[in-house]
């Protein structure tokens, strides 16, 4: 339900749009992306890949099921902004604790709503991720508004992974809960994996827990050596938000994590970053790929499977090195979705498998990774 409090919208190309707040008051700028998502919307906004983002739901209808404590992706919302089209005045779910606009004055988030979202998703959809800033309850001019878009100064080259990572390694217990059974019960491990957190969202951790790995999650800046002074079976390599080109100390890490031919399994950023690593390079795309029903081939099995995106770099496949295979493709634009070193146990994958939102094809992937740790465990015993 919006306020009586009036929001603007400013683009760097000189849009202006107009609304209400639903949010707090105040003024954020960053790149604005459309996410196609039709619900999942707290989990969106809490996912640390959208620092230094607005984001507009092209669904109509955002808010219908309010918002709780338990369907944080981290801790906090690290999103810059929300422009939605209609929120509505009741919200109606058993899990509900308060509305979304609860939520985001809770969380401090700046958002307009009554606004044309389709409209504005053909602008970004011809002429790319724009520059924008949104304002509630302060009175500014077009030209200002403006202005401060475009005083913005973009993602590329932007090492956002250091701003959003933890402060230092922390143990990860807790798996996935079910709407009947939320305690979580102890069980045996089997793996030790340490997760790169360069903006990691809870889900990855989950469904590691889920299948008997004990997962210890470090800065995004730790060195190879501290990692691997864990002992672990594999190295998780996570989402985030930013130029991965920016990150060279992970490349750095990446690389020395190669000569020791530990499995590696990378995630969104981390897919990038395998890519960097490897001699690939990543380009910035026109307006990315934010939503939960992404298309994506999976080569070697010939099947297409409906995915959980969000990016706005992709690594270029025409520069992947023949020791790197490409194993999945975005049937939305042909974008590479997943990579293999052909000699080290790596592989990586651009969506996110783990959703949250969004569907669950994917999440074999972690079961791929559970199979290199195994085989990997096996050689060391040998």
């Amino acid at each position: 339900m919006s306020s009586s409090v009036p929001a603007l919208l400013g683009l760097a190309n000189g849009k202006v749009f107009r609304g209400r707040s639903v949010g707090v008051e105040g003024s954020r700028v960053g790149e604005i992306i459309f996410n196609t998502s039709m619900t999942g919307y707290q989990e969106i906004l809490t996912d640390p890949s959208y620092a230094k983002q607005i984001i507009t739901l092209t669904y109509s209808h955002i808010g219908n099921t309010g918002a709780n404590d338990e369907d944080y992706e981290s801790t906090r919302v690290w999103a810059d902004g929300l422009v939605v089209r209609d929120v509505p005045g009741l919200h109606n779910n058993y899990r509900s604790q308060y509305s979304l606009s609860d939520f985001l004055q809770r969380e401090s988030v700046v958002a307009i709503s009554e606004i044309d979202t389709r409209q504005l998703t053909r602008i970004i959809r011809e002429e790319g991720a724009l520059n924008a800033c949104v304002i509630a309850g302060e009175s500014v001019d077009d030209e200002e508004i403006v202005e401060r878009a475009r005083a913005f100064g973009g993602l590329e080259g932007l090492d956002l992974a250091k701003e959003v990572t933890r402060a230092k390694p922390e143990v990860w217990t807790t798996g996935s809960w079910s709407f009947n059974h939320r305690a979580q019960k102890e069980q045996q491990t089997h793996y030790r994996v340490v997760c790169y957190d360069f903006g990691v969202k809870r889900n990855i951790l989950r469904l590691l827990v889920d299948r008997h790995c004990e997962v210890i999650v470090v800065p995004a800046t730790t060195p190879s050596a501290e990692a691997l002074s864990f002992k672990p079976d594999g190295i998780l390599l996570s989402n985030g938000p930013g130029d991965p080109a920016a990150c060279d100390y992970a490349i750095t890490a990446i690389q020395n994590l190669f000569k020791v031919s530990i499995p590696v399994f990378g995630i969104c950023l981390g897919c990038q970053l395998l890519a960097l690593a490897g001699a690939a390079k990543t380009i910035k795309m026109k307006f990315g790929h934010h939503g939960a029903n992404h298309p994506v081939q999976e080569i070697a099995g010939n099947r297409v499977l409906i995915t959980s995106q969000n990016h706005g770099f992709c690594v270029d496949k025409e520069s992947l090195p023949e020791h790197f295979e490409l194993t999945h493709v975005s049937l939305f634009d042909g974008t590479l979705q997943g990579l293999r070193h052909k000699e080290y146990p790596v592989m990586g994958f651009q969506g996110h498998p783990e959703a949250s939102p969004g569907p669950q094809d994917n999440r074999y992937l972690f079961d791929d990774f559970i199979q290199l740790m195994q085989q990997y465990k096996a050689k060391q015993h040998a």
